[in-house]
C-alpha cells in the first residue's frame, strides 16, 4: 500500500484517512482508498463524527429511525443521542430513535425480519453510511425502506461524491473537493487498468485486502 495521510478539520477528532493509488470496489475503480475504520469503531471519533453530522438535521428534519450501513452502528447510536437532546423535537411516540441495520440475502438484497419492521413502517428514516460514491448501496437502502413502508428523509455519510440520491439529499462531512483529484471509474472504463497499472487492493466497507 502507498503512504497514508490525513485530511484534517478544525476538530482534531474529525478527519479522513486516505491513501492514493489504484483500488477496486464492488462497483468501481478509484484512485483513493478512504479508510474510516476508526471513525466507525473508536469512541471519541464516532462521537465527533455524529456531532458533525447532526447539524444537517437538527433544525427541520424528523428522524424516528437511523438505518446504519457499512458498520456505522456506533456513529448511529451517537447520532441518535444528539438528535434526541432537549433542543431537538422528534415526533416518535416514545421520544426516542431506533438504530437498526439491514440483513442481506443473496444478490445483496436488504431485508428486515418481522420483529424489526415496526422500526420502519410509517417512520421517518435517515440512512447512515460510511461513503456514497456510486450510490448503489444507498439506492438499495432507499428501496428497502419504501418497501417496508418507511419515509426516507435523507442520507448521511462521512464521504460522498453526490449531493442527492433518488431525489433525497445526501449530506457528508467530506467530498471530492477535500481530495482535489479524486476519480472514480466504471471497471471497464478505468484508465489505470487500460494503461496496465496493477490494482493495489480490493476495498469495501470492511477495509482492504492488498494484492
Amino acid at each position: 500500500m502507498s503512504r497514508e495521510y490525513k485530511i484534517r478539520t478544525k476538530n482534531p477528532n474529525v478527519f479522513l484517512r486516505v491513501t492514493k493509488g489504484h483500488f477496486a470496489t464492488m462497483h468501481s475503480h478509484t484512485n483513493y482508498y478512504i479508510d474510516v475504520t476508526t471513525q466507525k469503531n473508536r469512541l471519541s471519533e464516532a462521537k465527533a463524527v455524529a456531532r458533525e453530522m447532526v447539524s444537517a438535521y437538527q433544525a427541520n428534519t424528523i428522524v424516528d429511525t437511523i438505518l446504519c450501513l457499512d458498520g456505522t452502528e456506533v456513529i448511529g447510536a451517537f447520532l441518535a443521542e444528539e438528535l434526541t437532546k432537549d433542543n431537538y423535537i422528534n415526533l416518535n411516540a416514545h421520544q426516542t430513535i431506533y438504530v437498526v441495520s439491514p440483513e442481506f440475502v443473496g444478490g445483496g438484497q436488504m431485508i428486515f425480519r418481522d420483529n424489526l419492521t415496526p422500526t420502519l413502517a410509517g417512520k421517518h428514516v435517515l440512512i447512515l453510511t460510511a461513503s456514497v460514491t456510486t450510490g448503489k448501496s444507498a439506492l438499495a437502502a432507499i428501496d428497502a425502506i419504501k418497501y417496508y413502508g418507511g419515509i426516507v428523509v435523507g442520507v448521511s455519510a462521512i464521504f460522498a461524491t453526490v449531493r442527492e440520491c433518488d431525489g433525497h439529499p445526501v449530506h457528508s462531512i467530506f467530498d471530492p473537493n477535500d481530495l482535489g483529484d479524486y476519480q472514480s471509474y466504471k471497471p471497464h472504463q478505468c484508465p489505470f487498468c487500460q494503461s496496465g497499472k496493477k490494482i493495489q487492493a480490493l476495498v469495501n466497507s470492511f477495509g482492504y485486502s492488498a494484492l
